[in-house]
């Protein structure tokens, strides 16, 4: 049994608290789910991506507010917590000489837009995340909402594709 086949014949509750883990926006978890059952891991990512699409900013920034700020450690309380600390991994080994200015930019970006800097930050080092940050910081809430957006759901199905086993 693959791990769709797996995942389809879960209870909705099971099958949510999976889709949970990947992205934390209930609505997002809640509609992919009643769109079960799924004949392939293709048109699984497909839905994911198109009900994202869909979904209204506050659900965006429910999704956001489940990741930790770049370059923060704390306990993983929730598998999506403990997603975004695995994918933070390189950041935070290379956090030495830049963790004052992450948490002086994420303090700036969370002042400027009202929401958490969302990359994907999977391989990447904290130097390069900074500059990311920095460089988003001159853009407009709406664009930046856009772009944290286009990141999640980056970051979305990256998880998919490992709980999946599958590359995206």
């Amino acid at each position: 049994m693959t791990v769709l086949e797996g995942w389809n014949d879960m209870t909705a509750e099971e099958a949510q608290a999976r889709l949970l883990a990947c992205c934390g926006s209930r609505h997002w978890a809640a509609e992919v789910n009643r769109r079960r059952p799924f004949v392939d891991e293709g048109t699984l990512l497909g839905v994911a991506g198109e009900v994202w699409s869909a979904l209204e900013p506050e659900d965006w920034l429910e999704a956001f507010a489940c990741h930790p700020r770049i370059g923060e450690r704390r306990a993983a309380e929730t598998a999506s917590l403990a997603n975004s600390e695995r994918e933070q991994a390189e950041a935070q080994r290379t956090l030495a000489g830049v963790e004052e200015r992450l948490q002086t930019g994420n303090a700036l970006y969370e002042e400027r837009f009202g929401f958490r800097y969302i990359v994907f930050a999977s391989g990447r080092s904290a130097p390069e995340l900074l500059a990311v940050l920095e460089e988003r910081l001159m853009h407009t809430r709406e664009e930046e909402l856009e772009e944290a957006a286009r990141q999640q759901h980056r970051i979305t199905l990256r998880r998919m594709g490992e709980w999946l086993e599958i590359q995206p």
